[in-house]
């Protein structure tokens, strides 16, 4: 018996995990995917001594922060901002700027080129520090990086179905599989449901995968208390709202819900399939920082 009865489990254990990855509505193909938009790291300041760079107090040093786009979209010259926080201007000289903007494109990542752009902003070559060592001072340097970004959902076979017990082409209510770009805020679940007689509807869960720390705004506004995106349809027979408000959602607890609705009812016996595209639109704001060991000289 015991013979029969372990070949059987592993062949239920099989079957159910087949029917896991198939119930699984993410699928990669139109996008290479990811949670990840732009990264940003600060240069060596000197040498690296127990994990903190480290220079004497007479020595200069190259103060430089590289960007790296991670993510899918396309950032343009002047979309990005990076602002120098942390220690007082007085304390150094030597500096060319403390705030500085993107000169490059900076590419999504492809399968052409798997690693993005990138560009590494140059805020000083010589950088000193202008006061008094005695001992050892460390000062921890802020990075305030703010940039406009966008993340694609491509939703490939959305069931258009005027009567719901008709059993043919294709199933409304259910788990849509789904594309999305590679970006820092990102799509967790797509449902297709009905919203009345011949109305289907698109519920999109949106969600941050960024630092908690995190804040998101939309395209031409000022970072709040909220963290609130834009976002758009490419079909005009649908009809988007988040929480009553239209191409408009606001991130509570880092997740929105996106409801798409047709605006008229489809025509008695209408069955169809078809694609549609939603675009978020936002700017984002992240904070990294890096320490600095300043040694008094011998």
């Amino acid at each position: 018996m015991r013979k029969f009865i372990i070949p059987a489990l592993i062949v239920a254990l099989l079957f159910l995990t087949a029917c896991n990855q198939q119930q699984q509505p993410t699928a990669k193909g139109a996008y290479l995917g990811g949670t990840q938009g732009l990264l940003a790291a600060f240069e060596a300041f000197g040498v690296e001594e127990t994990g903190v760079y480290s220079i004497f107090d007479e020595e200069t040093f190259p103060l430089e922060l590289t960007l790296k786009n991670r993510g899918e979209y396309a950032v343009q010259p002047g979309e990005v901002s990076v602002k120098l926080l942390g220690p007082s201007q007085e304390e150094f000289i030597g500096m060319k700027a403390w705030e500085l903007q993107n000169n490059q494109p900076l590419e999504g990542i492809s399968e052409l080129v798997p690693n993005g752009g990138e560009e590494t902003m140059s805020f000083a070559s010589e950088a000193k520090y202008a006061k008094e060592v005695a001992g050892v001072v460390e000062r921890e340097w802020f990075a305030n990086i703010e940039y406009h970004y966008q993340t694609y959902l491509l939703v490939p076979e959305v069931c258009l179905k005027e009567d719901l017990t008709d059993q043919r082409v294709c199933n409304v209510k259910e788990a849509k599989t789904y594309f999305v770009s590679g970006a820092p805020i990102t799509v967790s679940a797509v449902e297709e449901d009905t919203a009345g007689k011949g109305i289907v509807a698109l519920k999109i869960m949106v969600k941050s995968a960024g630092a908690p720390t995190a804040k998101v705004t939309k395209p031409g506004e000022d970072f709040g208390v909220r963290n609130v995106l834009s976002y758009s349809l490419d079909d005009p027979a649908w009809e988007c709202k988040s929480a009553g408000k239209l191409n408009e959602a606001r991130l509570d607890d880092g997740q929105a819900e996106i409801v798409c609705k047709l605006k008229e009812p489809l025509a008695e016996g209408h069955v169809s399939t078809k694609q549609v595209k939603l675009t978020l639109d936002y700017k984002y704001r992240e904070l990294i920082s890096e320490k600095l060991r300043i040694k008094q000289s011998s």
